[in-house]
């Protein structure tokens, strides 16, 4: 069972306004689903905005955030509870021991980082939690083509390529995460036909 799922996003909003709408949508959804958000701990961009919809909803909100930034006041200060960290390492472990999951919403080079972190854990056997991209409005098409094209290229296993389930609506990404959890088998389309 699913109780909490780590979203990896952006730290700016993006030009379209979908990206904002697809981070409240999975909040809803989160909360619907009485899964807890761990995040980075930040109230800027769309890390602000899932964490402020979450709690909103009354759902619960966890943020893990190095002092660092932290001391640059863009923590978030009205979460269910918030770690204040030593640096990105220590951020990045507690926030991957505290979930259940990871889903990557629309972000930059950190979300990217963050993302492929988790994913070659996961190829590697270090954690067998279900790993999501959540791909609004078809923001990580390019990135799907490049997978694709690793595997093409073999670089990349299809079956290490399969480890990352891919979405574009919050509710399908919860119930792909949902069937990754207790093994059942949950195949994506070949990323070809996904962009």
């Amino acid at each position: 069972m699913m109780k909490s799922i780590c979203v990896y996003c952006g730290s700016s909003t993006g030009v379209s306004p979908l990206h904002a709408e697809a981070a409240r949508n999975l909040a809803r959804e989160m909360v619907r689903n009485n899964i807890a958000l761990i995040y980075g701990g930040g109230k800027v961009g769309l890390m602000g905005i899932i964490a402020d919809e979450c709690m909103r909803l009354n759902g619960e909100a966890t943020g893990v955030i190095p002092k660092a930034l932290l001391e640059k006041e863009v923590g978030h200060g009205e979460l269910t509870r918030l770690f204040v960290v030593k640096d990105m390492h220590e951020r990045k472990a507690m926030m991957a021991e505290l979930s259940d999951g990871f889903i990557a919403l629309s972000g930059g080079i950190g979300t990217l980082e963050e993302l492929f972190e988790v994913l070659t854990w996961a190829q590697l056997g270090i954690h067998d939690k279900p790993v999501g991209l959540l791909n609004i409005g078809g923001f990580y098409d390019g990135l799907i083509g490049f997978m694709q094209n690793q595997v093409a290229e073999g670089f990349l296993r299809q079956q290490h390529a399969d480890l990352l389930k891919v979405a574009s609506d919050p509710k399908a990404m919860l119930e792909m995460l949902r069937l990754a959890a207790t093994g059942s088998a949950v195949m994506n389309p070949p990323l070809k036909d996904l962009i």
